[in-house]
Parts: C-alpha cells; structure tokens; sequence
C-alpha cells in the first residue's frame, strides 16, 4: 500500500503529470525534449524526473551522450492501471493537448535526439 500512496504523491503535481503524459504520447524522450515542449528548466526537469523514477513510474537509459526516460514497465497490475486512468484524464487536458501538439512539432523539426517519435494512436487524439 506504501508503494502505492508514493505513486499518488508523484502524480500530484502538475508538472509531473505532463511529464508522464509526453512519455506515454512519445513513448522515450531525453531532457532536453521535455524542456523544449514544457518550457521548464533542466533542473525543474531532472527533479521531477527524479521524483518519478523514485516513485518507480519512470525510468532511464543511456544512449551514447544522451540519457532517454520512458515510463517503467511494473510488474505490479495496480501501477499499470493507475497509468492508464491518468492518461486517459490528462490527454483530455488543454495543456497536455498543447504539449502533445508542440512536441509533435519538435520531434518533425529534430528537436535534440532522433529517437523520439509521437505514438500514432495518441498524436491522432490530439489533431
């Protein structure tokens, strides 16, 4: 029950929300992505996904210089449909519709990897 309230604790915030919805939308992004599409700091960045990791709902990757964050894979169900709920209110959302939308932008223009992409089924919620 413990892992369970910190993931709610990790979702109270609204800038973590948008950050967990982009990751569901693009599925893997670097910092330098999400502050681009949110308009935030690398240190706001870094601390709420540092939050989040901690919280088990993130995790990360390296790949060559860049480090890439993509929501974790639970193996506890109850993680899993919590994720899916959020997602489904927040994509509803005018501002995660707006980040939705720019990071789409981003990610066409080259933004900073090439290894993010939008999911079909969410970029084609947002148009």
């Amino acid at each position: 029950m413990k892992n369970l309230a910190n993931v709610f604790k990790a979702l109270s915030d609204e800038s973590r929300l948008r950050i967990i919805h982009i990751l569901l939308t693009s599925g893997e992004l670097c910092v330098c992505d999400i502050e681009t599409t949110m308009g935030f700091t690398q240190t706001k960045v870094s601390r709420h996904l540092a939050y989040l990791k901690k919280a088990e709902l993130v995790t990360e990757r390296r790949q060559g210089l860049w480090k890439l964050y993509s929501i974790a894979k639970s193996k506890n169900p109850e993680y899993k449909h919590v994720l899916d709920c959020v997602s489904e209110i927040v994509r509803l959302q005018p501002v995660a519709q707006k980040d939705a939308k720019l990071l789409t932008k981003n990610i066409k223009k080259g933004c900073c990897t090439t290894f993010s992409v939008v999911k079909q089924t969410s970029a084609a919620a947002f148009h």
